[in-house]
Parts: C-alpha cells; structure tokens; sequence
C-alpha cells in the first residue's frame, strides 16, 4: 500500500501559492520551467499544488533564482519552507482519519476565524458526544463500531479548540430545520440544544438561526465552513462536506463568493439574543 500523503498544512498552501503567483507574473507554464530547470514536471506540479511535503531546498533554490527572486525575498520564502511541515492541531488517530478530513482538522487548528452554515446538523464543534454518535451512526449506515467511535472521538477532541487560552473566533449560523430535527431521540436534543445555548454565551463564540419564517434563503443548496488564517497572507479556504467527497475551495472569486453568502446569512438569521431565546424554547 503506497504511503500516506502528508495532509498540506497552512504554511505549504501559501509557499505553493507564491511559487503559482511567481510562475504566472513570469508568464511561464510548468512545462516550460521544468525544462529549463530540468526539475521534473511531477515534482513542480506536487510543489505548486501542496501535495508532497516541503521541497528541497536544493530544488527550491533553483526554482527562485530561475525566477530571479531578490535576496530578501528568497530568505523569506526560505523560512516560510522551513516551517511547512509544522501541522495545526493532530490527533492521536490523525493518519487514520479519511484524508480530506485529517487535512480539515489541521488547518481548523490552524484558523483564526471560522465561519460555519449549517442547514442540516448541529456545527461539529459545539455538538454533544450523543448527538454526535447519533449523526456519524445515522451518516454512515455501512461504518464498523470502530469507525464510529474514532469519528466521534474525533469531533469531541477538536472542540478543545475553543477552549484554549486564545481561542479562534467561532461564529454558527444554522437553520432552524437542524434544530427540530430529533437526531438521537427528544434527551438528546433536549440535552444538544441546552449545549448550543451555553455556547452562544461565551464572548468567542456567536450562534445564530436562520427561523424557518425567512422562508427561501441562500444557504439552502447546502453547509460550508470559511477558514480564515492570523497571518493575512495565508490564503482563506472554503470547506464543503458532500455526499459526492470533501472539497477544498481556495481561489479569490470561491471565497468572496462563500464570504457573500455568509453575510446575507447572518443578516437574514435572528439576531444572537434571540436565536440564544429560541434554543432555550426549544430546548424545554
């Protein structure tokens, strides 16, 4: 069985994406660099794309001199290579997780901002351990007891995330079908929405509904989570888990889109006082 690729961290993403913006600013395709710097193509495909560890530096010395890259530029993207490897958050059972989603929890440990719709569930992050065990249970029919359980185990060991001692800005907006809907049973439910509204008080985390009163709204086609990194040269990612795979969305356009999209949720949703008042009516 071939090895594992590394899931990409924060840092490789934005190496990859100056050594695009590098290649595009010079006019150059891959094929004409590789032959000119007799660098495989293989290898500068997986180099621009994040999807091999961080370069050489023997190889990515080539690269930046071939693009005349002054001195104090190089030593930038140089330090930046050297500390591509270092992951976000891990997990015990990280390698274990399906690939996309190993690569998910790593830049959600990574993120300053985090931005979730949800239209048919609980966000992971503030879910209860029975509520949980009830979604991955009913989500995936054909999972062994084992798999569940590392699911599961999973999603509680990623909410110590906002918990820590400077915690990412954590902001829900979930439409009120996911609240009504019984997933596990009424204790459960009764016991998840008691959760949600203690959550929706801590000063790092807002949760907002989306009341089925606003009848027809964006979020309707599906949920997605925007990321956004401390350092602003990180770029932001969107993150889309489907029946057809995880997508990963990355380019400008994608996320001014998506980010559009979350403003007009959250201004159509109740405001947070009141959506904290529907949880708690729900919730008795």
């Amino acid at each position: 069985m071939p090895p594992r690729r590394p899931a990409p961290t924060v840092r490789l993403r934005r190496l990859a994406a100056e050594l695009r913006r590098l290649r595009t600013d010079a006019g150059l395709t891959r094929e004409e660099v590789s032959s000119r710097t007799n660098i495989d193509p293989a290898t500068l495909y997986r180099i621009e794309t994040a999807r091999a560890r961080r370069p050489q530096k023997r190889t990515l010395l080539a690269i930046l001199a071939f693009y005349q890259v002054d001195e104090q530029a190089q030593e930038e993207l140089l330090a930046l290579s050297r500390e591509a490897d270092r992951q976000g958050m891990l997990l015990p059972y990280h390698d274990e997780l399906p690939e996309e989603y190993a690569t998910y929890i790593g830049f959600e440990g990574e993120a300053r901002t985090i931005a979730t719709y949800e239209s048919l569930f609980v966000p992971g992050l503030l879910q209860t351990e029975d509520y949980a065990r009830a979604v991955v249970t009913g989500v995936l029919p054909t999972a062994s007891a084992d798999e569940i359980e590392q699911r599961v185990r999973a999603r509680i060991d990623r909410q110590a995330l906002l918990n820590t001692a400077d915690p990412p800005r954590f902001w829900a907006v979930v439409d009120e079908a996911a609240l009504r809907r019984a997933v596990g049973g009424a204790k459960v439910m009764s016991a998840q929405l008691a959760r949600l509204a203690e959550a929706a008080a801590k000063p790092n985390i807002t949760v907002q509904v989306i009341a089925f009163s606003a009848g027809a709204h964006p979020g309707m086609p599906g949920s997605f989570i925007l990321l956004d990194f401390p350092d602003p040269a990180d770029p932001a990612v969107v993150y889309i888990d489907s029946m057809a795979g995880d997508l990963f969305l990355e380019a400008d356009a994608e996320i001014r889109r998506y980010r559009a999209i979350f403003d007009s949720l959250r201004a159509i949703a109740l405001a947070p006082a009141d959506s904290r008042q529907l949880l708690t009516d729900l919730g008795r």
